[in-house]
């Protein structure tokens, strides 16, 4: 890997565009700007009001009838408004299980759609749920506790069951993160998301480029990121691989660079729904060891191939729980 003249190691990662407040002069400055204008301020606002209502409305309930109502919520909007995702969603399931019947295949894409349902309602009651070590089981944290004693520590987390859990639980362990992760469109989703994560005791980091050098700062200081290695960027799956040409272009070559550059223990962290209910096991992996090496690109193609190979095989065997699904392969 080629570093600048500062001697800073170059880190891949997506670039997200932030949007500008329309003004009240827009309503005056065109046809285009009137209508930027409306759709922020009062379409989008809409939206953010029903957000907000639901959010809060759903604190009053307890967990389980909050993620059942989320259930319902899902098996009820996919197949009524996103259509296109369900055709993704099929397409991907016939690839990578294509010995397994038809009717098997749309069973579990339905379970997909609940637990991306229950995902959503149970933002309101996350907190609940993590304090709840009845609810909760954790598996495999005296890995974290290890790694983090000896030195930095990237959490490779996987968007699988509700992955909001596991903040709550590294922190309790006394870990606490720093997390980068692509932001929502909407303000009041944002909002939730973000408050979620702070009362769960982590320290936000800006999203993609902006937020790398703060995760490595944040590593040579000793310190935890967070960085998910599953992911739909563009509505494209770019990782896990799934028998595609491996590249270095996802957050797989970034934990890699982040982890050769600052000598970083590499920890897998996932959360799985336990059959269709509100109670979840916590996966803490042992940590990954890189082979010796540099930070080569070649090198690089290694490491992303190794990090792969222990993620992918969690990701198909629970692909009724996996939130990328739906993108396409």
């Amino acid at each position: 890997m080629k570093e600048n003249s500062t001697n800073r190691p170059t880190i891949k990662t997506a670039a997200y565009d932030s949007r500008t407040t329309p003004g009240l002069k827009a309503l005056w400055s065109g046809r285009t700007e009137r209508k930027a204008f409306l759709q922020y301020w009062v379409i989008e606002n809409i939206q953010n009001g029903v957000d907000l209502t639901l959010f809060y409305g759903m604190k009053l309930l307890t967990a389980d009838m909050c993620s059942a109502l989320g259930a319902r919520l899902g098996l009820f909007a996919m197949p009524r408004w996103h259509k296109g995702a369900i055709k993704k969603a099929r397409s991907n399931l016939a690839r990578l299980l294509p010995s397994t019947p038809e009717g098997e295949r749309e069973s579990l894409m339905k379970r997909n759609w609940k637990n991306q349902g229950r995902l959503m309602t149970e933002f309101s009651v996350v907190m609940r749920m993590a304090a709840d070590h009845r609810r909760v089981e954790r598996i495999g944290t005296q890995h974290l506790a290890d790694a983090a004693s000896k030195g930095p520590v990237i959490l490779v987390g996987l968007h699988l069951g509700n992955w909001e859990l596991i903040t709550s639980i590294v922190t309790g362990l006394g870990i606490i993160p720093g997390i980068s992760y692509e932001p929502p469109r909407g303000r009041a989703r944002r909002w939730i998301a973000d408050r979620v994560r702070l009362q769960a005791g982590s320290n936000l980091l800006p999203p993609g480029r902006t937020g790398a050098r703060p995760m490595l700062k944040r590593l040579r200081d000793g310190g935890v990121v967070s960085v998910f290695c599953d992911e739909g960027y563009k509505g494209k799956i770019r990782g896990p691989f799934f028998g595609r040409p491996p590249h270095l272009d996802g957050n797989l070559a970034l934990v890699a660079r982040l982890a050769r550059h600052t000598h970083a223990s590499i920890c897998p962290v996932y959360t799985i729904r336990s059959g269709d209910s509100a109670r979840f096991r916590f996966y803490a992996l042992p940590p990954i060891e890189l082979p010796e090496g540099n930070a080569s690109d070649a090198q690089m193609m290694e490491d992303v191939l190794l990090l792969n190979s222990v993620i992918e095989p969690v990701i198909r065997d629970h692909l009724d729980q996996w939130y990328f699904l739906d993108n396409a392969l």
